[in-house]
């Protein structure tokens, strides 16, 4: 069956109405949700959200202030990156850099038709624009607007093919997270020198910390020299990478910090404290480049090795560190200069191949599983977004 006979069988002769955005939905601001500590632990009832990648940051034990989507789920929907989520359970914010959106009439606007249909929006994002995008874009954006009825069908079925999704990431989840687990507890265990006799030295003494300069994703090519974003390295890469997922022109090299291979490219700027200080190990053969908002450590080799850095900059023992220097509040930045001076162990080179490669084989376990699965994931998500695509294309 066609694509346009499949919905004129669906639509029976209904028209159909195009509405703004803005019209179907309503919005609130989440400040009086926002997270007052970020003491957060897997123990802790309450979940804190963003609606970006991350989604779930950790949990907080905070009583006041939560958001009882259990009642009415909502969407939450980033400002800046346009990055929307379905949330139905209660809930506290990260930030305040994002709307929560309900249905404007319940009677006549499914809001979870609308969750469906937003998700087949291109972003059209410009790099650098911070506009507030649900007020400034997609308040504006016309949304087709069947009889409830019928929005109620279209969300039936691609709420079962979500449904088969859902089992199998839950599952893969699942996994992921008892080796997950299993990777913290080894990989504190091997790094905590606490009771052991090591020589302690600064970053500055142990490598030399080079600050990046520019490179926006605008910059980004097919092709070419290879480069890694900043935002990359918290959001894509694991610990240490051969290839880069991004590449730029080689005029556009010539303006920007080289990273060799061996180098550490370590991120110096978020919204979440976080992500600051995540670090990448980049083993590619070719130079690559790196740009503002990170810092390559070039290490003394006869000193430290890449990866054992890189291990440890996950510790708690780190993040106690490097917060010691994080400045600003919306957005967090740890400086070159600020991170030069945090104290790491340096036990011998032996003891640190020893470590990188127990550790080594954690990442792999932790972050690979049985190829099966997430082949199957990703057969199932193309068949969502297929049938999504065909349910929700309206003439207008």
């Amino acid at each position: 069956m066609s694509q346009l006979a499949f919905m004129q069988k669906l639509l029976q002769g209904v028209e159909v109405e195009w509405k703004p955005l803005g019209e179907v939905t309503k919005y609130e601001q989440p400040t009086k949700y926002r997270v007052q500590s970020t003491d957060y632990d897997d123990s802790f009832a309450t979940p804190v959200l963003t609606a970006g990648k991350t989604f779930i940051l950790g949990f907080t034990d905070e009583i006041d202030g939560i958001y009882k989507a259990k009642v009415s789920p909502v969407i939450i929907f980033d400002d800046f990156t346009t990055a929307n989520k379905w949330v139905d359970f209660d809930f506290k914010v990260k930030s305040s850099a994002m709307k929560i959106i309900t249905s404007s009439d319940n009677s006549n606007y499914s809001l979870r038709y609308i969750y469906h249909w937003l998700n087949t929006l291109p972003s059209g994002l410009i790099e650098g624009d911070h506009k507030r995008q649900w007020i400034s874009n997609y308040s504006n954006k016309r949304i087709p607007i069947p009889p409830l009825p019928i929005q109620e069908e279209i969300v039936r079925i691609l709420d079962t093919l979500t449904s088969l999704t859902t089992e199998l990431t839950t599952e893969l989840t699942t996994e992921n997270i008892i080796r997950s687990k299993q990777y913290k507890y080894y990989r504190d265990k091997l790094l905590n020198f606490s009771d052991k006799e090591v020589e302690w030295k600064t970053l500055g003494e142990v490598g030399e910390l080079v600050r990046g300069s520019g490179l926006p994703k605008s910059d980004f090519t097919d092709s070419g020299i290879p480069a890694i974003h900043y935002g990359q390295i918290y959001t894509y890469y694991g610990t240490f990478t051969i290839e880069t997922i991004s590449f730029v022109s080689e005029e556009t090299a010539k303006k920007l910090k080289k990273v060799d291979t061996g180098d550490v490219v370590v991120t110096n700027t978020s919204e979440n404290f976080e992500d600051v200080g995540k670090a990448l190990v980049y083993l590619g053969k070719e130079q690559a480049v790196t740009g503002g908002h990170a810092t390559i450590f070039k290490p003394k080799k006869e000193i430290i090795l890449s990866k054992y850095f890189a291990y440890f900059t996950q510790t708690s023992f780190f993040t106690k560190e490097k917060r010691k220097y994080a400045k600003g509040t919306k957005v967090i930045d740890v400086s070159a200069s600020d991170m030069a001076k945090i104290n790491i162990p340096i036990p011998p080179l032996e003891e640190q191949a020893r470590i990188v490669a127990i550790l080594d084989k954690f990442d792999t376990l932790t972050n690979s599983i049985t190829e099966g699965l997430p082949r199957e994931i990703e057969l199932r998500q193309k068949q969502y977004e297929y049938y999504r695509d065909l349910l929700l294309s309206f003439e207008k």
